[in-house]
């Protein structure tokens, strides 16, 4: 989807105009990759803007930046108000919202530690990330592993993972598939390029655990949370590759997934073809939710204090 952009920009406590938010050419980030990042979703429900488990989504940034020694100088709260700020300057809702750390302007190398620490934050329109149909859609399974335990660490958003992510959406893409599902280093499944895999089998519901190479996504959190409402068995156990074929039932999860039903695998149909019962009721209860159908129960939403402000066409 193209990007749209917006007004408004938010650089280190201050709101700027969209075309200056810029960096140099030999900023580390460009050279080495160095940044972490968030994708964050503002929904419009009947009630107003809301942001999807702002708190949560905030604190992975955070976690992120530590693990890679980046100090960040924003507090967790002060990184919620920025993002409501935002979205209420640029007044654009629903949007897709992207936090980014990263270093910028100074030593040139690996060493990245007297590089400043910068943070950004973005907001503009996106819809729906996978295009589907009822059915939900084809994938494959990629010929790209998952990065392998102490190498890149899994479980930071870095900007650098990335990479190995847009080798397998490239790959499943040129194939004719809408995405492609890795596998980790021992051969179980792992996640897709930017999302968490579930799969249902003879009623229970299963994804990868985290020492699976997988990220701990925020939707994935959420997924497992409406399922343990609901009754629905839950496991987090590794996944042979060929569990994906006999499943009754796979999706996919994350903040531009959101829940994404998967209709075959390596072109071998998921159960009947059709949404399964399981996949359609997290739906329901998880866009419920979002869409202010239902009640907020989890308290996931945090509403932008917009006043009487209509959101304006991009």
């Amino acid at each position: 989807m193209a990007l749209q952009k917006t007004e408004k920009i938010w650089h280190n406590g201050k709101l700027i105009r969209w075309e200056d938010a810029t960096l140099h050419v030999m900023a580390h980030v460009i050279h080495y990759g160095s940044s972490v990042f968030e994708g964050i979703r503002c929904y419009a429900p009947p009630s107003g803007p809301a942001i999807f488990r702002a708190d949560e989504h905030m604190q992975r940034l955070l976690d992120s930046a530590k693990v890679y020694r980046m100090d960040v100088p924003f507090a967790k709260a002060e990184l919620v108000s920025a993002m409501l700020e935002l979205v209420k300057a640029n007044g654009v809702w629903p949007c897709y919202v992207r936090p980014i750390v990263l270093r910028g302007y100074g030593d040139a190398g690996v060493t990245p530690m007297n590089c400043p620490v910068e943070v950004y934050m973005a907001n503009y329109p996106w819809g729906k990330y996978l295009t589907q149909d009822d059915a939900g859609v084809d994938v494959c399974v990629s010929s790209w592993t998952r990065i392998a335990p102490n190498t890149l660490p899994a479980l930071a958003k870095a900007g650098a993972n990335y990479m190995n992510s847009q080798l397998i959406r490239m790959e499943a893409t040129v194939n004719g598939y809408a995405e492609g599902i890795a596998l980790d280093t021992n051969g179980y499944v792992s996640e897709g390029s930017g999302e968490n895999v579930f799969v249902v089998r003879n009623g229970v519901l299963q994804t990868a655990p985290l020492g699976n190479s997988v990220l701990p996504g925020i939707t994935r959190d959420s997924i497992l949370k409406l399922a343990r409402e609901l009754g629905i068995p839950v496991a987090e156990a590794g996944i042979p590759r060929e569990m994906l074929y006999i499943s009754d039932e796979v999706f996919f999860t994350g903040t531009a997934a959101e829940v994404t039903p998967i209709r075959s695998v390596d072109r071998i149909q998921v159960g009947d073809g059709s949404v399964g019962p399981i996949t359609r009721a997290l739906q329901r209860e998880f866009f419920g939710i979002v869409r202010g159908e239902r009640p907020d129960r989890f308290n996931w939403l945090t509403p932008v204090n917009v006043g009487s402000k209509q959101p304006v066409g991009v």
